[in-house]
């Protein structure tokens, strides 16, 4: 089903307005976001989804409403992963809570135009050279296998190739500068640690993008349905980060939940061709893992988190 022109325009014209209400209302000026406030957003992003959901049944029928729901739940589990690196880059270079929102947000506009990129690449692969489905496919499975096995890595942004080459190209104030980027310091215009942190954010989400993409093209090869479904999930994240951020430790069986999750989506690419897995198949699938995954980590919890809990 190819989407008419003018629905590709309202719904980037539909978004580019919420992110302006968003930042020039709502976050006009920095504060710490609380629980309640970012609950608030987290419920209204996700019934933002849910009906524009509903208005693909309407309009496209089941079987893309479907699909749109299943790589939601793909892209909004897999992005979980990037709270616990927000948290880690967060507490490294001491933000204050009042800037973090600050940072998600340009962070959050940088990802969608990486992930337009990726998706449209992608879809286009796919398209001409079907061969490139099994790539992903293994690509995804091994992925979802060294999720698995490798460790739990700490944040070293001074070792990320992004932030030693812009540093090399561009000076670096020693010291946060509140919200500001960028400042003038001796007549000459610095760039802030704040600002390292937002490069760090878009590297960051790049990496996911690397594994997320490919996973919802194993849903779906209907680009509205990747692109939106990708907006939706992303669009709730910074929201769900402060709502969630002193809490994610405790769903640490997540990490085996979307582990299998890959290797899932992979393995439904490499067998595309001897089978088809119907998409509500593939979507109780995922809900399936999920709600395992997360019941185990709340009748499983870890000792440190027990501790934590017996402190406070």
């Amino acid at each position: 089903m190819i989407v008419d022109i003018y629905v590709w325009i309202g719904f980037i014209a539909f978004i580019l307005l919420l992110l302006v209400i968003d930042l020039g209302i709502f976050h006009r000026k920095s504060h710490e976001v609380k629980i309640k406030e970012a609950l608030i957003w987290t419920g209204v992003w996700i019934l933002l989804s849910l009906i524009f959901n509903y208005g693909v049944y309407i309009f496209m029928g089941k079987e893309k409403a479907l699909e749109f729901l299943a790589g939601y739940l793909i892209e909004k589990s897999l992005s979980v992963d990037n709270l616990f690196v927000f948290i880690m880059l967060f507490s490294f270079f001491d933000v204050k809570p009042q800037y973090q929102h600050k940072v998600l947000f340009w962070g959050i506009i940088g990802a969608l135009i990486m992930r337009a990129m990726f998706i449209f690449s992608g879809v286009v692969l796919i398209q001409k050279f079907h061969w490139i489905i099994y790539i992903f496919g293994a690509f995804l499975v091994f992925t979802g296998v060294k999720m698995v096995l490798q460790k739990d890595e700490s944040v070293a942004p001074d070792k990320n190739p992004l932030v030693r080459l812009f540093k090399r190209l561009f000076p670096v104030s020693e010291k946060m500068h509140g919200d500001k980027f960028f400042v003038k310091l001796n007549a000459k215009t610095v760039a802030t640690p704040l600002f390292i942190v937002l490069l760090v954010v878009e590297f960051t989400d790049l990496i996911f993008a690397v594994d997320s993409i490919p996973a919802i093209l194993a849903i779906s090869s209907d680009s509205f349905i990747i692109f939106t479904s990708n907006v939706f999930a992303i669009l709730g994240l910074r929201a769900l980060y402060f709502a969630l951020s002193g809490i994610t430790q405790m769903f640490h069986y997540l990490k085996y939940g979307l582990s299998a999750i890959l290797v899932f989506v992979g393995a439904k690419m490499l067998i595309v061709d001897l089978y088809k897995i119907p998409i509500m198949y593939s979507l109780f699938t995922i809900m399936g893992i999920l709600t395992l995954a997360i019941a185990l980590s709340y009748i499983f919890p870890k000792k440190e988190v027990e501790l934590e809990s017996l402190k406070s």
